[in-house]
C-alpha cells in the first residue's frame, strides 16, 4: 500500500478518534450529572467529584482539537497520539475495573469498547510511524522530504 492511501488511512482514523472525543466530552462537559449518572447509576452530588469528573470531560474536549491536528497530518504529531493513546488504554482499564465490581453499569461497555478499539488502532499507527524512515519522536532526527 503507498504513503499516501496510508496516511489516508489514518486521517479518517483520527477524524473518527476526534469526533469519539467530541460527543464523549461534550456529554460529560455540559450534562455532568447526567453524564456521571449514565455511567455509573448513581446522582453526582459531590462537588469535589463533579469538578474532578468534569474536568476529565474537559481533558476528553482538548483531545477532540489534538485529533483534528494529528488528522491535519498524521505523519507529523505522533506524540498527539502516544500521549492520548497511554491516555484511553488508563481510562478503559479504570472504567472496567469499575464496572467488574459493580460500580460502574452496563452503559459503561460502550465507552470500554470504543477506547479499547481506537488504543489498538493507535497501536497500528504506532508500527507505521516506526517503521518510516523518519523518526519525528527523536530529538534532532532524519525528517524526510516527503513528510515536510
Amino acid at each position: 500500500m503507498d504513503l499516501s492511501n496510508r496516511t489516508n488511512q489514518f486521517r479518517l482514523l483520527f477524524i473518527l478518534a476526534a469526533l469519539w472525543n467530541l460527543a464523549g466530552g461534550i456529554l460529560g462537559y455540559f450534562n455532568t450529572a447526567y453524564s456521571f449518572e449514565l455511567l455509573f447509576g448513581r446522582e453526582l452530588v459531590d462537588p469535589l467529584y463533579f469538578s474532578i469528573y468534569r474536568g476529565a470531560c474537559g481533558t476528553t474536549l482538548i483531545y477532540f482539537i489534538g485529533y483534528l491536528v494529528v488528522a491535519s497530518n498524521p505523519r507529523r504529531h505522533a506524540g498527539v497520539v502516544l500521549v492520548g493513546g497511554i491516555g484511553k488504554v488508563g481510562y478503559a482499564a479504570n472504567l472496567m475495573r469499575f464496572y467488574l465490581t459493580g460500580v460502574a453499569g452496563a452503559n459503561a461497555l460502550v465507552v470500554i469498547v470504543g477506547d479499547v478499539a481506537f488504543s489498538i488502532a493507535f497501536l497500528a499507527y504506532g508500527v507505521w510511524v516506526s517503521r518510516a524512515s523518519w523518526r519525528p519522536l527523536l530529538p534532532g532526527a532524519r525528517v524526510s522530504a516527503s513528510s515536510r
